[in-house]
């Protein structure tokens, strides 16, 4: 079966297969594979689809495009192993496993159940605790066996990093049961083991052995591979001429977060009942160690994470205007509310002597803090340049050149830069990439402004173009983010321009910081109080009559 290894902006990682016919991405909660967050992403972005044996990728009309190999396609394109896609946040590794060096993989040989033959034993942790395949303390006080465990409690009590922890933990299992060789595998969240440590390499692990200690939650004991069915025929077990082999689960109380397997290819010495109880016994108190630095590591994570993005939220506000400025014969308002502590959308008013005022709002693909220090890079650029601008395309080609320049691959901007003349209404303005603005007629008719180029960062070489509209008194214009109109309903319905248009004519009278908490306030009704899933900026200029 083929699939996909999916990296996200955060750093996290999962593998999904691929199950035909067709499989879909998107923020689209129809999507199979939805990320809503991903505002790089279309509603429907791309799919794969499998003819034959062989899957295809298809970018379905996406905004910002799907990239394969460093190369944007349109239509279909045939995939084969190791083949890299970039889709708005995300990076798509198709059939990445089939690529993994074969010395550090660990192969799942299928077989049938050992059973309980008179070569293999069955146990779990539950029985072991209860006594029914362990000695009594008296008899066995001062053996091997309590010392390994002593060994154990003592070591896993201090503080290791998990990878040193890992290592540490196969070790002590090996030793305590003169195993040759041995694997530790956790247990990740989509159900793949993942090899954590190993000592020896080429293991071939019967399917039926992992899944009686991941599934059943038992350990297993085959004392002489060579008098069990399920093994003496197998090819993988005689070329590696293994004797004998243990696996115990990793074990939490009744969760399962890996398993710790041991064999001895060359050894005379069978392993027995006693060393599966050890092994188990310490598989167990090494998962809750393993446990415990997890849950330690991410809590140290958490609070220094907390604390810099308080502090960089912190510094963010500080780089948007506190207050809208004073301009004769406007009203102005504007609002940001990033969905998370910090955003990537940036807005801001630059007032000139002559009664015109320039407005900018910009958003910068993704969230959190990337995005944030995008915005932050955005702000200074613009303001750069935006020292009362006689062709506001000249500006906007001059900043797409500078960001793209800068700008990591997969990130970009989407920017609308205008200027407003208070006296006359004449409105000039460039578009990269960005929602149409609207302006709202007295008579309840409305205007998406028209024209405009691709997103900042992108491609070096555009030259954009200035427009120009006209505010009658009375009108309002309404620059926004789509964090408005993208916002939708528990059913999954947009906001849309028609419903912000709406809502700014039916309180196209009242001052313009009113009209800011209306939208607001119908955006929250529209989503039920569901919390935001991207930034919310807008910005509202009344001219008044």
């Amino acid at each position: 079966m083929s699939e996909l290894q999916i990296l996200s902006a955060d750093g996290k990682s999962r593998v999904v297969p691929l199950t035909g016919p067709r499989v879909t991405l998107g923020r689209s909660s129809v999507a199979e594979l939805c990320y809503p967050d991903d505002a790089g992403l279309s509603r429907q972005h791309l799919s794969f689809e499998i003819e034959g044996a062989g899957w295809y990728l298809r970018d379905l009309g996406s905004k910002n495009g799907t990239i394969l190999n460093g190369v944007r396609i349109d239509g279909r394109h045939a995939l084969k192993p190791g083949d890299r896609v970039m889709a708005g946040h995300l990076v798509l590794i198709y059939d990445a496993r089939k690529r993994v060096d074969e010395a550090t993989r660990v192969v799942f040989v299928e077989s049938s159940d050992p059973g309980t033959s008179s070569s293999t034993v069955i146990s779990d942790l539950a029985g072991i605790i209860q006594g029914e395949s362990v000695k009594t303390a008296d008899t066995v006080m001062g053996s091997t066996a309590v010392q390994a465990l002593i060994r154990a409690g003592n070591e896993l009590a201090g503080e290791r990093p998990l990878p040193e922890l890992f290592r540490f933990i196969l070790d002590l299992g090996i030793q305590a049961v003169n195993a040759e060789r041995g694997i530790l595998m956790t247990l990740e969240d989509d159900g793949e083991l993942l090899v954590r440590a190993t000592r020896g390499e080429g293991f071939r692990i019967s399917s039926a052995v992992r899944d009686r200690v991941i599934r059943n939650k038992e350990s297993v004991l085959v004392r002489d591979t060579a008098l069990d069915d399920a093994f003496r025929e197998r090819r993988s077990i005689v070329e590696q001429n293994i004797r004998t082999l243990m696996a115990a689960p990793l074990q939490t109380r009744e969760r399962i977060i890996g398993l710790i397997y041991v064999d001895s290819p060359s050894t005379l010495r069978e392993f027995s009942k006693d060393d599966l109880s050890l092994l188990t016994v310490m598989a167990n108190v090494a998962a809750i160690r393993i446990e415990q630095s997890r849950f330690a590591e991410m809590d140290r994570a958490r609070k220094v994470m907390e604390s810099e993005l308080t502090q960089a939220a912190e510094i963010q506000r500080r780089y948007l205007p506190p207050n809208a400025p004073s301009v004769p014969g406007l009203d102005l308002a504007g609002h940001n509310a990033p969905c998370r502590t910090v955003g990537g959308d940036y807005y801001h008013f630059f007032p000139y002597p002559n009664g015109r005022v320039a407005m900018v709002l910009g958003d910068v693909s993704g969230k959190g803090m990337p995005a944030s220090l995008l915005m932050m890079g955005l702000q200074a650029r613009v303001e750069m340049l935006i020292d009362e601008p006689e062709d506001l395309a000249r500006v906007m080609t001059r900043l797409n050149r500078i960001t793209q320049a800068n700008c990591p691959d997969g990130r970009f901007i989407t920017l609308f830069l205008c200027v407003l003349d208070a006296t006359t209404g004449e409105l000039v303005y460039a578009n990269a990439g960005h929602n149409p603005p609207v302006i709202v007629r007295g008579d309840g008719s409305y205007d998406k402004l028209p024209g405009g180029g691709p997103v900042l960062g992108i491609l070096p070489n555009i030259e954009y173009a200035q427009y120009s509209a006209h505010l009658e008194k009375g009108d309002v214009l309404a620059i926004y983010s789509d964090g408005i109109t993208e916002a939708t309903t528990p059913d999954d319905v947009e906001f849309e321009a028609e419903h912000l248009a709406a809502t700014l004519h039916a309180h196209r009278a009242k001052p313009a910081e009113t009209i800011v908490r209306e939208v607001n306030a119908a955006v929250a009704e529209w989503t039920q109080g569901a919390p935001a899933a991207d930034d919310i900026t807008l910005i509202v200029a009344r001219r008044l009559e």
